[in-house]
C-alpha cells in the first residue's frame, strides 16, 4: 500500500495560528497536542512564496518545499517549533525527509533516508523531528510517527480531505 505525504505538524495551537491566515489551509488534529496542515498544491500556491531555497533556511532535497517556505516556517516558528515532512513508500520501501524550524530558525534537518537505507538507531527522519517538537511513543506504539497517529491517512490528500 502507498503513503505519500508532504506536510507541516506542529502544536495545534500554532498551526491553528499558521492556517487562519491561509484560508484554503486544512488543519487536522493529531494526538499529542499536535497537528497537521498538508502541504497541497493550494496551500502552496495561497501563500505566495519568494525567496530561493538558500534564503529558506537549507530545504534543498525536499522535492514538494517551494522557494520561501523557510522563511514563512521561519517566522511561525518563533512561536514553537515546526516539522516539515515528506513520505513516498510504496511496497515497503520509499524515502522520509523532515526539518525542524524552532525559535525563528532551521533547527534540526535536513534529515533524510534514501530508497533501501535502514533508519539509524535514533529512528526515522520524521519520528526525529516528531521527538524534537514534542511527540512521545506511548500506549503499545513502535515510534513516534505511530504515536502521533500519522498512519490514519495515506496521502496528503487524504489529510486535506479529512482536516
Amino acid at each position: 500500500m502507498p503513503y505519500e505525504l508532504q506536510a507541516l505538524i506542529g502544536s495545534a495551537e500554532l498551526l491553528a495560528v499558521a492556517a487562519a491566515e491561509v484560508p484554503v489551509a486544512h488543519l487536522s488534529p493529531l494526538a499529542q497536542g499536535l497537528a497537521l496542515i498538508p502541504a497541497t498544491p493550494a496551500f502552496l500556491s495561497a501563500l505566495q512564496l519568494g525567496g530561493g531555497i538558500g534564503a529558506s533556511g537549507g530545504t534543498a532535497g525536499f522535492a514538494w518545499f517551494p522557494d520561501g517556505l523557510g522563511l514563512r516556517v521561519a517566522a511561525w516558528s518563533k512561536a514553537g517549533p515546526i516539522a516539515c515532512v515528506e513520505a513516498d513508500y510504496f511496497g515497503g520501501t520509499g524515502i522520509q525527509r523532515a526539518a525542524v524550524w524552532a525559535d525563528g530558525h532551521l533547527d534540526l534537518g535536513p534529515l533524510t533516508s534514501a530508497e533501501f537505507e535502514p533508519f539509524p538507531p535514533d529512528g526515522s527522519p520524521i519520528s526525529r523531528a516528531l521527538r524534537r517538537i514534542g511527540a512521545r511513543v506511548e500506549g503499545g506504539c513502535t515510534d513516534e510517527f505511530e504515536a502521533v497517529g500519522l498512519p490514519a491517512h495515506s496521502s496528503t490528500a487524504h489529510w486535506a480531505a479529512a482536516g
